[in-house]
């Protein structure tokens, strides 16, 4: 088994700050948020508020069980991460080597064993938001590697739902392709597959009325 790590880090995605913060204001008709970090996560409910401390104190909480709970995953890189709505968030990341054989989105033995227990934590909360992202290095053309990134966050996606994940909890399945490929990084280390879990609109909601918000 390969060493599992857990780190506490917010950076998440290098996306443009003012595209996360005009992103957010769309989704909110309004100005707040704009203190958005450049490496927040994209995903994130589209709440329509500010969202307060005790609420997120609240999802935080939820957040840190479900981020320790997959660090126990083998072969499992798990981060806790920040939403667009600056809540705690998890993002589980694996290996491309390990969950796929060369350019095949076919998943190996090993890889459906770690999605089984991965997928028994995204069933214990169903107001848990999912997001499945694929990467490949830059062997092959653009369109080439589109294609298997997207079939491999769909093989993903395919046998979380067969092991009872509901399917409305997937927000976002989309193959990046090498649009993210992190030049400090090996061409097998940028061949992976991130799964995120976040807070729901319904979670949140939730969260509000157990802080009293």
């Amino acid at each position: 088994k390969q060493n599992r790590r857990l780190t506490t880090i917010s950076e998440v995605r290098r996306i443009d700050k003012e595209e996360a913060i005009n992103e957010r204001n769309k989704l909110e008709g309004t100005h707040q948020k704009q203190d958005v970090l450049a490496g927040v996560d994209p995903c994130g409910a589209a709440v329509g508020a500010a969202v307060g401390a005790g609420t997120g104190a609240i999802i935080g909480r939820k957040m840190d069980k479900k981020a320790e709970e997959a660090a126990k995953i083998a072969n499992a890189q798990v981060d806790k991460v920040t939403d667009i709505n600056g809540l705690e968030a998890v993002k589980v990341t694996f290996d491309g080597g390990i969950l796929f054989g060369f350019n095949s989105s076919a998943l190996t033995d090993q890889s459906k064993k770690s999605l089984s227990e991965l997928a028994t934590i995204l069933k214990e909360d169903t107001q848990t938001d999912i997001a499945v992202y694929g990467h490949t290095d830059k062997v092959g053309t653009r369109d080439a590697n589109v294609r298997v990134s997207q079939n491999r966050a769909d093989a993903v996606k395919s046998y979380l739902t067969q092991q009872g994940v509901t399917n409305g909890q997937f927000k976002f399945v989309e193959g990046k392709a090498f649009d993210e490929y992190d030049e400090s990084k090996t061409a097998a280390e940028n061949r992976r597959v991130e799964i995120y879990m976040y807070a729901s609109e319904a979670m949140i909601k939730a969260a509000e009325a157990e802080a009293g918000n």
